[in-house]
């Protein structure tokens, strides 16, 4: 038996290296920063200063994490859009009741820290907050050899954004004939890669096949989840929207109707768009039938604005970066 003192790094956790992460994340964390944050990373707690001009602020939190995706950056080596996806998935859930997003926490958790790879992912991470106008103010990374496998890794976020309590999207004022906008998605976002990589796990070659459209299978799906928020929040505020659906896990099938009050229901003209060449590709290699795409994936919709037939043209020109049509409309569950 060695007479060595037995250290943490003999256990599989390195200090060294998570000190090593914080330091170069700093100033992809610091770009983040908004007025309101009083406090650095590395602190036991981050504070937040509460933002002016609301008469009533009421305070919406969310949590969420990119699923099964991960395994696919680690799969294909890029682990630089990981970051935007976590990021996507939390402050476009806050949006969809009007929320405009302060700040962001996140949660890294490995079997052996890998320091470069850890900060392509706050990186990404950084990046999207920068689209989402919200703050890094802290995190926690966590070296858990015998949880996960070396290579292993997966992060969560958590997001807290504010509302003005007058101006709280409820869904409460949608009626018969309101109109649904669809926002074009970016790809499969943050959705349904369970089965992706099952399809993909049939045969490997297939991440670099070409689908026609310049990019590979492998391109076109670790597309980053696309951050709605510089296009929707401000028709929110100005009150242009009346409800809201993230097309996250569920698809379409499942999130539309958690907007429209009982006794109503959603009609999509599912002739209206044209599926992305990924989603084609998905439903042909897997035999899958049109109900259950819909129920698994975003389908070319990554969020659904429910308006009022005389402010749709205003929102459409508004929502024109994304791409944006008019999917349906609002009519009775007879």
């Amino acid at each position: 038996m060695s007479n060595k003192p037995t250290t943490y790094a003999d256990a599989g956790v390195d200090i060294a290296a998570g000190n090593a992460l914080v330091e170069n994340i700093k100033p992809f964390v610091k770009a983040t920063h908004r007025p309101e944050v009083l406090t650095g990373i590395g602190g036991f707690g981050a504070l937040f200063e509460m933002p002016t001009g609301f008469e009533k602020p009421v305070l919406v939190s969310c949590t969420d994490g990119v699923g099964t995706k991960v395994k696919l950056a680690e799969e294909m080596g890029r682990f630089d859009t990981i970051g935007i996806d976590l990021v996507a998935m939390c402050v476009n859930d806050l949006i969809v009741c009007g929320a405009e997003p302060l700040f962001f926490l996140d949660y890294y958790a490995c079997g052996k820290l890998n320091v470069l790879q850890a900060t392509q992912v706050v990186k990404g991470i950084a990046e999207g907050l920068k689209l989402s106008g919200a703050a890094l103010v802290g995190g926690e990374t966590a070296e858990m050899p015998g949880v996960y496998q070396n290579n292993d890794f997966d992060v969560a976020g958590f997001c807290v954004g504010v509302v003005e309590k007058s101006k709280i999207i409820d869904g409460s004022t949608i009626k018969p004939g309101d109109v649904l906008i669809g926002l074009a998605s970016s790809g499969p976002h943050s959705n349904g890669y369970s089965l992706i990589r099952k399809l993909v796990a049939m045969k490997k070659s297939f991440l670099q096949s070409n689908l026609g459209s310049g990019e590979t299978l492998g391109e076109l799906l670790m597309e980053p989840t696309r951050i709605y928020v510089s296009s929707v929040l401000p028709l929110a505020k100005k009150g242009l929207i009346k409800g809201m659906a993230h097309i996250t896990g569920g698809g379409l099938t499942e999130n539309i109707p958690r907007s429209l009050p009982k006794g109503l229901r959603a009609d999509i003209d599912l002739h209206s768009w044209q599926m992305p060449d990924v989603f084609h590709w998905l439903q042909a290699q897997g035999k899958i039938e049109l109900d259950e795409m819909h129920r698994t994936f975003n389908c070319g919709v990554g969020m659904v604005l429910i308006v009022d037939e005389k402010d749709a043209d205003a929102v459409l020109q508004a929502t024109t970066a994304e791409s944006s049509w008019i999917i349906g409309s609002v009519v009775n569950d007879a």
